[in-house]
């Protein structure tokens, strides 16, 4: 099964393309789709669009898990990224892929077995399940890597999103 996982964002929307065959997985690729800072915000968004569009007809994933959106102290950071987070799942849509959704703390109890882990415990385990030399860069394409690996680890046991 080739799994995307995806860390939405609007600034940078990190991507991790896994493989995962009973019980053993391995990174395919890895990276981000960026938007640069001071551009109109329906601009930025057409860019995610499109640029999901390419990655998906690119890696044919046969899943696609993404994290859940959660807000902390700040809205507007949080409503720009349901924004991208809505063109990332429309893309989607529009290849027939009902993306996994997954929170924090469910990626953290999959990948570590803690479920308040600290980040760079998380990114440790992914570079150690995933046999790399180096933790992934940027942090939100180890993100989507971990999450990639969230839906490998509970694949068949939670249901797209509706």
């Amino acid at each position: 099964m080739i799994v995307l996982g995806l860390d939405p964002g609007y600034a940078i929307v990190g991507y991790g393309v896994i493989e995962s065959v009973n019980g053993r997985h391995k990174m395919l690729n890895y990276g981000a789709i960026t938007t640069p800072a001071g551009v109109a915000m329906p601009r930025r968004l057409l860019e995610i669009a499109r640029d999901m569009r390419t990655l998906l007809d690119a890696v044919k994933p046969d899943a696609v898990a993404i994290e859940e959106l959660f807000f902390n102290t700040n809205i507007t950071t949080g409503i720009q990224v349901a924004q991208a987070r809505g063109v990332i799942l429309t893309a989607c849509a529009e290849r027939g892929l009902l993306p996994y959704e997954y929170s924090p703390s469910q990626v953290k109890q999959a990948v570590v077995g803690y479920g308040k882990a600290e980040k760079k415990q998380v990114m440790e385990m992914t570079r150690m399940i995933l046999g790399l030399s180096k933790v992934p860069r940027p942090d939100d394409a180890a993100d989507a890597l971990a999450i990639a690996l969230c839906h490998a680890n509970t694949a068949g046991s939670i249901l797209p999103a509706k």
